[in-house]
């Protein structure tokens, strides 16, 4: 991988938030979504199931680059979207693969439009058109390691700019039954418990994508396989829920000795 976008996806790795710095009511809405991580996590270990192997179970083979399940997870209510598959571009170890996730066109705000460019042919539009919101790597155990973003061609999406990406995070819903509820709720609340780095990473991600395209000049930014990852961050389930618990203790503690 090219050097900026490596120092790049380093600088948001080690890149701490500050959770008091959030909304109460987003902490909230991240707290509830975090003990739905975990209750899906608690009801698939009684049988020594994960949300991986949810989406894989009768799949057959399991082949690289294929989208799992078949024909992806779609809500054809929220237009939310997601499928899980593997590859080895990008040195992504020790991830065994992970789900991409997406909103389609009918599930944004009205007015958001794909950004304007002359190359832009042969991105989906219409009601076809969709913006990625965030991707979930995966080891092997069916446990989240780290969140990404990626280049438009990486995902075949259109590109949207980061300030309705970001918009899109709470839009982000599956909220049906098949062909797993335990997976389609977890997907969902990672997004929801994850909100804050998930904005920063889509943020990290255009900076990359401008910085690239001044770094090469006459080369179409979108369509470049130099550029995969545009940014990334690890993740651990059980310190975020923590982090959201202390942020709004404080919060409380701050407004009690106000009101004294």
């Amino acid at each position: 991988m090219a050097k900026n976008a490596a120092a790049a996806e380093k600088q948001q790795t080690h890149h701490q938030l500050d959770m008091v710095t959030q909304p109460a009511k987003r902490l909230r809405m991240m707290l509830a979504a975090g003990e739905d991580v975990l209750e899906v996590w608690r009801v698939l270990a009684l049988t020594d199931d994960n949300v991986v192997g949810e989406i894989l179970r009768h799949q057959g083979k399991f082949y690289q680059w294929d989208h799992y399940p078949k024909g992806d997870v779609y809500d054809r209510k929220t237009h939310s979207q997601f499928f899980y598959h593997a590859h080895t571009i990008g040195g992504r170890d020790p991830e065994h693969g992970h789900f991409h996730t997406f909103v389609r066109a009918k599930g944004m705000a009205c007015g958001m439009k794909p950004v304007k460019r002359p190359d832009r042919s042969a991105w989906p539009s219409g009601d076809d058109a969709l913006s990625h919101i965030i991707g979930i790597s995966m080891d092997a155990k069916g446990m989240p390691i780290r969140l990404f973003t990626t280049n438009r061609w990486v995902t075949g999406e259109a590109w949207y700019k980061a300030r309705d990406v970001v918009k899109m995070i709470a839009l982000y819903s599956i909220d049906h039954a098949q062909p797993s509820w335990p997976t389609n709720r977890w997907v969902s609340g990672m997004i929801r418990l994850f909100w804050p780095q998930i904005i920063m990473l889509i943020q990290a991600r255009d900076m990359c994508i401008q910085a690239w395209e001044q770094q090469n000049p006459g080369k179409d930014v979108f369509e470049d396989r130099g550029l995969e990852v545009t940014s990334q961050a690890d993740v651990d389930v059980n310190v975020q829920i923590a982090a959201v618990k202390a942020a709004l203790a404080a919060k409380d503690e701050a407004k009690r000795a106000k009101s004294e």
